[in-house]
């Protein structure tokens, strides 16, 4: 670059005061200027610097709205273990040796099941209309009492009652009662001796027309009994008197009245 001589330039008037001044003013001037010139500089930076500061603060408040707005990640849950399912033992539930049910009543032994009782059959005798088919019938009857014991079923035996009979009726509600939450095996009764057979007079004590009056001694023994979850067994024998009035009624005969005296109340 080529600066021209001295005598060249062009002097202002403001080159002359500088020229005149003293040096301290051109100390002073001189540390101005520099600040003038410093002086964008700075302005520039400080707004880059409040740019960059509110860029971060702004991130920073997002990033925070975000995270607080957001559905909490898989880590943030807490993880839940559940508590370890109760071991279920294939055995079934039993008392005193006998499963227990559904309903909460012991299960029946299948060696005893109900189906095995038959129900008897009238014989042939029981069907005539005299002293020794009346007998017959009161025998009968007696086994439809045993059968309805052992099994449940006290329909045959409630057919051959008269409907007004409370010695019948009584026992068929105290077995329907039992077998609503239990039921009953083993029980038996046999007859020993025929006490009495003869023809009980009409009119007498509700008597009905052509009854017979057959009075049986009997053993018996009571077997085993379920109630719920109780079980008691009574294989002892034990002797009672069985009277029955058995009628002749539209060509059977039927129970009219009954009463059974055990041994121990005679």
């Amino acid at each position: 670059m080529k600066v021209p001589p001295l005598s060249e330039r062009h002097i202002t008037e403001e080159d002359e005061q500088d020229f005149l001044a003293p040096p301290s003013r051109h100390k002073k001037r001189s540390l101005a200027a520099r600040r003038a010139a410093l002086r964008p500089w700075a302005i520039g930076i400080g707004l880059t610097v409040l740019v960059a500061v509110a860029s971060v603060a702004a991130y920073t408040l997002a990033a925070g709205m975000s995270s607080w707005t957001e559905r909490p990640s898989a880590a943030a849950t807490p993880t839940v273990h559940p508590a370890p399912a109760p071991t279920v033992s294939s055995e079934p539930a039993m008392s005193g040796g006998y499963e227990i049910g559904p309903d909460g009543v012991l299960v029946r032994p299948a060696q005893y099941a109900a189906d095995i009782y038959t129900k008897p059959e009238l014989p042939e005798a029981a069907k005539e209309n005299t002293e020794r088919g009346a007998e017959a019938a009161a025998e009968h009857y007696l086994a439809l009492l045993v059968y309805a014991w052992n099994t449940g079923d006290t329909q045959p035996f409630a057919d051959m009652s008269d409907p007004n009979s409370e010695f019948a009726n009584s026992y068929v509600r105290d077995i329907d009662n039992a077998y609503e939450s239990g039921w009953t095996y083993r029980n038996e009764s046999r007859v020993v001796h025929v006490l009495r057979l003869e023809p009980v007079p009409a009119g007498e004590g509700n008597v009905q027309p052509n009854t017979i009056g057959v009075k049986l001694q009997i053993v018996s023994s009571d077997g085993v009994t379920c109630r719920g979850q109780k079980i008691t067994v009574k294989d002892d024998e034990y002797t009672s008197t069985l009277s029955l009035f058995m009628t002749w009624k539209d060509g059977r005969w039927i129970e009219t009245q009954g009463r059974v005296i055990s041994e121990h109340e005679q």
